[in-house]
């Protein structure tokens, strides 16, 4: 016996705000059943996973034990920019690493951290 993962839930002080963001990020739309100031928002993303946004009272203290990795089709430093554009922070830019090419970690609006990987196309053949 296994299980399937369903989603990933986020702890903000913003569901639809947050899951506007994510969105972006993901490239994948908020529920046309969310409007703003719904508790609960969330994003489905093609692959049969959802984001799941949900507004709680207490803010972010401290960094998360749990975050998403992800790795874009197109160059990372491109996805970098990109993230930066629509309102993520770098937290620890570890490009440098020698460790699979490196990565970024950011925070999205509301302090989660995720990581953007090299893919792809930043492999040399």
């Amino acid at each position: 016996m296994g299980f399937t993962v369903r989603n990933a839930a986020f702890d903000c002080a913003d569901a639809y705000a947050l899951a506007q963001f994510w969105s972006q990020v993901m490239h994948a739309p908020v529920s046309d059943d969310d409007s703003p100031g719904d508790p609960v928002a969330t994003v489905a993303l093609p692959q049969g996973f959802t984001l799941y946004f949900a507004q709680v009272p207490e803010p972010k203290v401290v960094k998360n034990r749990l975050h998403l990795c992800l790795t874009p089709d197109v160059p990372r430093d491109v996805e970098v920019e990109r993230m930066l554009a629509l309102g993520a922070t770098i937290v620890d830019d570890r490009r440098d690493d020698p460790d699979d090419g490196g990565w970024v970690v950011f925070a999205d609006p509301e302090g989660n951290e995720f990581c953007v990987l090299t893919g792809p196309a930043d492999r040399v053949d």
